[in-house]
């Protein structure tokens, strides 16, 4: 069975670190939080490097071996990373991180990374990973466990928060843990802890009227093509860069594939995914709208693929010149994302 996030962080204050740690899950604060502290108690110990093996397709299995068994001229401690997105290992990835766990490197810490998973990801190198070290599968907080999440982290900033701010919270940002820590964290830009209110919450974000990249992907996934279009705009209009809400947006249109695929969508929905129930009709009307299958929204990734090159400077013409506007792909893109049938004209128009 895979430890809890509360012991995983209070293992990490005690002794020396496991040979291996298998950190996975889709929510993404909590899943970069559980790492970044990882690699501060690793510092803490003398674990001065950090190597890093992203695995795609391409990924050459024995690079891992390679790692373990390279030495290092600027440290007697590494953390090595396997960055494994999908979660899943063929058969030369599961012998390489079974073989690992069987004989560990010398003063190394392996510690892999999935961002994807689900019980179907259980199979026998993850055992492998609990006899040696640690496996943490990161679940989002339940509905009726979202308030207390909420109050423990405002205690943390120093805040103590009545009950109306807390519901207030949780049902603004309908499960989403990234936009209530930034709520949490521009209150604490604001103003020093202590009580806070609801009303002062109404107030702040009428103040603080920011577009933000979750309200983005919700007008697009909700249809509205219009508002999705002027919150785009009021984020390039405060400067935010184009790169990091694109990488926000693909994990939702992968979260969209995933779902147009499963057999079935409300299961999917609540037991992989915890979806809350807003968010739950949100995606169930965006898959409506697409119509069957996941063409669609496969069509949607690769679209961001190319935004992502173009805003990188890397769709050139025959003579090499960079061309076309990240920008303006990606106001088509969302407009497709609201209006599926509008994707056959916007395609034939590019």
């Amino acid at each position: 069975m895979p430890v809890t996030l509360e012991s995983f962080h209070h293992a990490l204050g005690r002794g020396e670190l496991a040979a291996v740690y298998l950190l996975a899950g889709e929510e993404p604060l909590l899943l970069q939080e559980a790492a970044d502290a990882l690699r501060a108690r690793a510092r803490a110990l003398g674990f001065g490097q950090r190597e890093i093996l992203d695995v795609d397709a391409r990924f050459d299995w024995n690079e891992l071996a390679r790692a373990g068994a390279s030495l290092s001229l600027f440290a007697s401690r590494r953390l090595i990373e396997l960055r494994l997105p999908t979660g899943r290992a063929d058969r030369d990835g599961a012998a390489a991180i079974g073989e690992w766990c069987k004989s560990p490197a010398a003063d190394t810490v392996l510690l892999i990374l999935a961002s994807e998973w689900s019980k179907k990801h259980e199979i026998a190198w993850v055992r492998e990973v609990e006899r040696a070290g640690v496996y943490l599968w990161i679940k989002p907080p339940r509905v009726d466990q979202l308030p207390a999440w909420i109050r423990t982290r405002m205690r943390a900033r120093g805040f103590a928060p009545d009950e109306d701010a807390v519901a207030l919270l949780a049902s603004r940002a309908e499960g989403n843990l990234l936009a209530i820590a930034q709520e949490i964290d521009k209150l604490a830009m604001l103003r020093e802890g202590g009580r806070v209110t609801a009303a002062e919450l109404e107030a702040l974000d009428a103040d603080n009227a920011l577009f933000d990249v979750f309200k983005l992907t919700d007008a697009a996934f909700a249809g509205d093509a219009a508002r999705a279009l002027r919150v785009l705009a009021g984020l390039r209009g405060e400067g935010e860069e184009l790169i990091p809400m694109l990488g926000w947006l693909v994990t939702q249109l992968e979260l969209a594939l995933r779902l147009a695929s499963a057999d079935d969508f409300n299961a999917a929905a609540r037991a992989e995914y915890n979806f809350w129930e807003a968010k739950q009709k949100l995606f169930a009307a965006a898959l409506k709208r697409a119509g069957r299958g996941p063409a669609h929204w496969e069509r949607c990734v690769a679209w961001c693929a190319r935004i992502d090159r173009m805003a990188k400077g890397r769709v050139v013409d025959d003579s090499g010149k960079a061309i076309g506007d990240a920008w303006q792909e990606l106001e088509r893109l969302l407009v497709a994302i609201a209006q599926p049938r509008a994707m056959t004209a916007l395609n034939a128009a590019a």
